[in-house]
């Protein structure tokens, strides 16, 4: 999201379409060998009521009407089925979603109940079904979202850019698809789609398929998604969107005022496609749109397949923040196509993609503008090692009776990185993408586990144990020693002028002295990031009036910037800061700067202030980091 494999699927439950992983295969011959289906289904997939080793879904079709007033997504869910023949029972994921009706495709009544609501995951949707048919099962499920549905984000023309008119955005990673499509929301299941949806007739509705690239007169709106996907990359968005081109396969939605900065950062996405398939093969989802939401979306970027959902945070005006458009794009061949089996594989998702956006970004910016990513990330990833608990800093997580959120940090992204480009300089380049492109297309649309990916690289790979240490990178904490060293002499002159500083040199000398002005915002994230300790008021005074800090544009600065405000209790930031938190929901950024404040307990009391004003604009996946943080809720 946004905010960057394991015992390989052996075991096909929908011919062409699904493959299931070799954990859940072992789920099921424990539950024949002991007779408890709940026990071992539930130790392989711990985020899912879903059974998909005995009914599993082959296709969806939605058919919803999106209605502002209400706050309601309401319609009909079409699942095709597929089951062994002496099942006859359906588990679905819910949470929140009032369920009217379940029938069959001729429209005979189901009997079915919502099981017990268990914390963090819902309440499962048992169904039983009929007997077998020779036709295709399916069943047809008429329901509707909750206001308060997690995944989706129900904007007022206010909460927008162009304040004109409402705005429904979702975002179903890791587990809030089920918060508006019944479903069975694993990672381990893989789906084709198709929707119709309506919507004002003064809006347009984008998913992650098929798209129209302009609004139409009836509001109603047909999508297909023909590669099967996994629930979290189900994704819709409405609004007052305009489309423009960037190239024969690309383009850029975003509201009107929006555009044309967006169409001119991304100038450069045509040239990350054909970048990225030099690397790892054809690109395999017909087409690599762009989405910019409003401020409140609370990633960098969402990688649904065909429509990358990105924030507007990323518009520098420089083109220096599209490596989070590089990552998104990476996506495409790690996690999409082959996608981590449960969440506790989330890095062979995120390590892959960091690596391979590391890649593509040397491959059009060079080798030092990609060193300078990578040490940035090595110094981010350090950081976080020493806030984390021991166990949270291993490869494979484990995340039972968690929120799947709680692996969305560095390790899976940044760790997971420094360990494939250390098998890249262990193995070689050459025979690494060798490797690595004969892996995409091997397990094209397939679910994969970390054990998969080990024995599969050995099997594949002369690969000398010792010297790698898979135990050491997967199941230890923090950082073996073989991690890659990154070497830029870019920042080395950064942190020199960093330093300088600190020994009494005017901000003004620097300029002069490093030419400050062909910095991108790289060096300066490193140069702000190079002051351990507090900075003193005078030196804050100095900094700002030299390069204007608080007056900056760019979120990656501001964010820097703003942690120091906020350690020195620099006045003049501090109404920058109250805008930046109630400006934006992008978690990355929310996170560091409340946990900052909350610090201290004057500090508290502002966060709390600030919180109070922004919250209801923020996402609920950021409202629930930031009321963990502050210690509020709803009530």
């Amino acid at each position: 999201m946004i905010i960057f494999r394991f015992m390989f699927a052996s075991l096909l439950v929908i011919a062409g379409f699904a493959f299931l992983p070799a954990q859940v295969q072992a789920a099921q011959t424990a539950r024949e060998n002991s007779g408890s289906s709940v026990k071992s289904e539930a130790a392989a997939l711990p985020h899912s009521f879903a059974r998909p080793t005995e009914v599993a879904i082959k296709h969806l079709h939605l058919d919803l009407k999106v209605d502002f007033r209400t706050k309601k997504l309401s319609g009909t869910a079409t699942l095709s089925l597929t089951r062994q023949a002496d099942i006859a029972r359906l588990y679905l994921d819910t949470d929140g979603l009032d369920i009217f009706s379940v029938k069959t495709i001729t429209g005979e009544d189901l009997k079915w109940n919502l099981g017990d609501r268990q914390a963090k995951l819902g309440r499962p949707l048992i169904v039983d079904l009929p007997q077998p048919s020779a036709n295709q099962d399916s069943v047809v499920i008429s329901y509707a979202s909750r206001p308060t549905a997690e995944a989706v984000q129900w904007l007022t023309p206010e909460q927008t850019t162009d304040k004109k008119h409402p705005f429904l955005f979702t975002q179903s990673q890791a587990i809030l698809a089920r918060t508006w499509v019944p479903c069975q929301d694993t990672p381990a299941v893989r789906m084709t789609y198709s929707a119709k949806i309506q919507v004002p007739r003064e809006l347009l509705a984008v998913m992650s398929a098929s798209n129209p690239q302009e609004k139409n007169n009836s509001g109603i709106y047909e999508f297909e998604m023909k590669q099967p996907i996994p629930s979290y990359l189900l994704a819709l968005a409405v609004g007052d969107l305009q489309f423009q081109k960037l190239g024969p396969r690309s383009g850029v939605y975003a509201e009107p005022s929006v555009l044309k900065k967006a169409v001119w950062e991304l100038n450069d996405t045509e040239r990350m496609i054909s970048a990225a398939e030099k690397l790892y093969g054809a690109y395999r989802w017909d087409r690599y749109d762009v989405i910019f939401l409003p401020s409140s979306f609370p990633f960098g970027g969402m990688e649904n397949p065909r429509l990358t959902f990105a924030t507007p945070t990323i518009l520098a005006g420089d083109r220096s923040l599209v490596a989070l458009i590089a990552h998104e794009l990476a996506h495409s061949w790690s996690g999409n196509l082959v996608t981590n089996a449960t969440w506790d594989d989330f890095w062979l998702n995120e390590g892959f993609t960091v690596y391979f956006e590391q890649r593509i970004m040397e491959a059009i910016y060079g080798r030092e503008y990609s060193e300078m990513l990578a040490r940035l990330t090595l110094d981010g990833l350090l950081e976080e090692i020493q806030e984390l608990k021991a166990r949270d800093t291993w490869l494979k997580l484990d995340l039972s009776g968690r929120n799947p959120d709680d692996g969305m940090t560095a390790i899976a992204y940044d760790k997971g990185y420094f360990f494939l480009r250390m098998l890249e300089e262990n193995l070689g380049r050459e025979k690494w993408d060798t490797f690595l492109k004969a892996y995409f297309d091997k397990f094209a649309f397939q679910s994969m586990t970390t054990e998969g990916f080990v024995k599969h690289l050995k099997e594949n790979l002369e690969t000398d144990g010792e010297k790698i240490d898979f135990n050491a990178w997967i199941y230890s904490p923090g950082l073996p020693p073989n991690c890659p060293v990154v070497k830029t002499e870019e920042l080395t002159q950064v942190a020199k002028a960093a330093r300088e500083f600190l020994g009494g040199k005017q901000p003004a000398q620097i300029t002069i002295d490093y030419e400050t002005g062909k910095w991108t915002t790289h060096h300066w994230n490193h140069f702000l990031r190079s002051f351990d300790s507090k900075l003193k008021i005078e030196q804050m005074k100095q900094l700002d009036e030299e390069f204007q800090f608080t007056q900056s544009g760019n979120s990656e600065i501001t964010h820097d910037w703003l942690i120091h405000v906020i350690d020195s209790e620099y006045s003049p930031g501090m109404t920058k800061l109250e805008e930046f938190l109630t400006g934006q929901g992008r978690r990355k950024f929310l996170k560091p700067l409340y946990e900052k404040l909350a610090s201290t307990e004057r500090g508290k009391i502002m966060a709390k202030q600030i919180y109070l004003k922004a919250r209801s604009g923020y996402h609920a996946v950021s409202r629930q980091t930031i009321d963990e943080i502050l210690g509020v809720s709803d009530e």
